[in-house]
């Protein structure tokens, strides 16, 4: 059964996308996926997010941001990006930002101050902030916990982390999203068993296509390739992991969705 979902975030600025955008819009509609935030992630794609989300209204909804990955890039003009994109109203969030020490492709310095910078454009224009962490967690607590009052909203975006962590956002009132990694076996078996603690009014799912197509879904796919055709297969296995109906997530992610992004 289809039900109706929201994808709280999707690469589909995405050159992978390039050739089958429209089809690959018109599957996620047909799989009950009826509304997708589109992350941007640096100058380049905040511009393609907006622009879809201006062609799709209604459909299509953008963040505006510069992921720690591209934090080295952040610069007075893409501070100045960010501000004028999040004035349109298909642009729904500040980020993806924050830290991630996994890879390292920026300085930690250069990380901080993207992030900073970032969360005053949320704490200035009101909009939640979408955010992204790996392996940085004491610094990235240190860094948001005491912008959280002037914040509208917050959410953990691919939370991948251990129960620990998960219950210290918890505390810090943070949304969480979920994404295909609870489907893979060898790398979310953790947060299959900690999933059940996120609050019913703090959960979203995402499906962070083209990344993390859940490696449950059969008849496997061909390709490698996440859309959000492939979110109701993150429903269903949250649902199994928090002894809920898929129905019932079906709905209170969609209710968390519209209230986290003041969707129409």
């Amino acid at each position: 059964m289809t039900h109706s979902l929201i994808d709280i975030g999707a690469n589909i600025a995405h050159n992978s996308f390039d050739e089958d955008r429209a089809d690959m819009m018109r599957r996620a509609v047909d799989a009950g996926v009826n509304r997708i935030i589109v992350t941007g992630s640096n100058d380049e794609s905040n511009v393609q997010a907006a622009n879809l989300a201006e062609q799709f209204p209604g459909v299509l909804y953008s963040t505006a941001g510069v992921h720690p990955h591209h934090a080295s890039d952040y610069s007075d003009d893409s501070d100045a990006l960010i501000r004028s994109l999040v004035k349109k109203d298909c642009v729904v969030a500040v980020g993806e930002c924050g830290l991630d020490y996994f890879r390292n492709f920026s300085p930690r310095d250069a990380q901080l101050n993207a992030f900073k910078r970032q969360l005053d454009i949320a704490k200035e224009s009101g909009l939640p902030v979408f955010l992204h962490q790996r392996d940085a967690h004491d610094d990235f607590v240190e860094m948001l916990e005491p912008a959280l009052p002037d914040l509208s909203r917050a959410v953990a975006h691919c939370f991948t982390g251990e129960g620990e962590s998960l219950r210290e956002y918890i505390a810090m009132g943070l949304y969480i999203g979920i994404t295909g990694w609870i489907c893979d076996e060898r790398r979310g078996k953790h947060l299959h068993d900690i999933v059940s603690i996120i609050p019913d009014d703090k959960l979203l799912i995402e499906t962070d296509a083209p990344y993390l197509l859940p490696r449950t879904i059969r008849p496997r796919p061909k390709s490698r390739r996440n859309e959000p055709m492939y979110l109701p297969e993150v429903v269903r296995v949250v649902a199994e992991a928090r002894g809920q109906t898929e129905d019932h997530i079906a709905a209170i992610t969609r209710e968390n969705a519209s209230r986290f992004f003041a969707l129409p």
